[in-house]
């Protein structure tokens, strides 16, 4: 397998095709945006989303999907969550027959609650699917700093295949066969990451942000294991791991967002300060419409929900968690 074609030129899809072109792999970029390919074919760097990463003069750059994909053997799904549906409906006009779907994209669709790979299959029915995903922050792998992942597939083989594929010294690979887990600890970890990015606001310390990760990470295991996810699977890479470097990262969006919030401000005025998706949001969304449906408590998710769809006080939901009614650890 040569040549390999990256839809979406956010900073993680850059990220990737300039990996897979230091490994010698053809690769493309594709953009919605001609006049932002544009920038990036002059410039040579992805100004907006991966600000000091040089994109080789090796990686073609386009805006058409037919150009894209034509001759590939490997898609690589990198478009926002929200935006995934939209785009695989443009992509399911080309000619997608015999290529192998690789989605790292972290996000649940809002109206469906579906994970990527259900939308994936929703929109261009059964392919050769894999999820990569794990604790990722996009500069560091552009950077060459060690970085790990996961490889999830219903089939061993092709997970295998695409833990060949995206291997490097510095980019550590590993397989999983449990996908909706993989993807779920991907997604959910997003919505704890804008709450550690508020406790930081709030200057609550280090204890309230260890509180958070652990009981945090017992939410999403319970509405993962109630969607048929595996246990063990949330206390790897692409659980724990991810969570923990979304938590702590400088680099991490949803943190970030948090952290604005935290300070007060509201929340359509802070994403009207990037040009980034910040996945958090939209799954916070998605994951309050799934505790429902599943009748999962999800203490932490709900309050963050509230925070951002309600207007509640950052300080008052913080307030509102602490002084729940006593429970046992092993309970909710």
């Amino acid at each position: 397998m040569k040549n390999i074609c990256i839809i979406g030129d956010g900073g993680w899809g850059t990220t990737l095709a300039i990996l897979l072109s230091r490994k010698g792999f053809n690769v493309t970029l594709w953009g919605a945006f001609p006049d932002y390919i544009e920038i990036l074919k002059t410039g040579r760097e992805n100004i907006k989303f991966l600000p000091g990463a040089k994109v080789p003069e090796a990686i073609k750059l386009t805006h058409l999907l037919s150009e894209a994909l034509g001759g590939k053997e490997l898609v690589v799904l990198a478009v926002p969550s929200q935006f995934m549906r939209g785009v695989l409906t443009m992509l399911k006009m080309e000619d997608s027959s015999g290529k192998i779907f690789v989605s790292v994209t972290k996000g649940i669709e809002n109206k469906t609650l579906k994970t990527m790979s259900g939308v994936i299959t929703d929109v261009l029915g059964e392919n050769k699917l894999a999820i990569l995903s794990g604790p990722t922050i996009a500069l560091e792998v552009a950077n060459g700093a060690p970085t790990t992942a996961v490889a999830a597939s219903g089939d061993l083989e092709l997970a295998k295949e695409v833990q060949d594929i995206f291997m490097t010294e510095r980019f550590r690979i590993y397989t999983s066969s449990d996908v909706i887990g993989v993807e779920l600890g991907g997604s959910l970890k997003n919505i704890i990451a804008i709450a550690a990015g508020a406790l930081d606001a709030l200057t609550f310390g280090t204890n309230a942000k260890a509180a958070l990760l652990t009981r945090g990470l017992v939410e999403i295991v319970r509405l993962g294991m109630a969607m048929g996810a595996r246990k063990e699977t949330f206390y790897g890479l692409s659980g724990l791991g991810d969570l923990t470097t979304t938590c702590i990262s400088q680099y991490s969006r949803n943190r970030w967002l948090g952290e604005e919030i935290g300070k007060g401000k509201k929340l359509k005025d802070v994403l009207k300060e990037t040009d980034m998706v910040v996945e958090g949001v939209a799954t916070s969304k998605s994951a309050y419409d799934l505790s429902r449906k599943y009748n999962v408590e999800m203490p932490i998710t709900t309050e963050i929900y509230k925070v951002l769809y309600e207007n509640k006080d950052p300080k008052k939901a913080v307030h509102d968690l602490m002084t729940r009614t006593p429970k046992t650890e092993e309970e909710n």
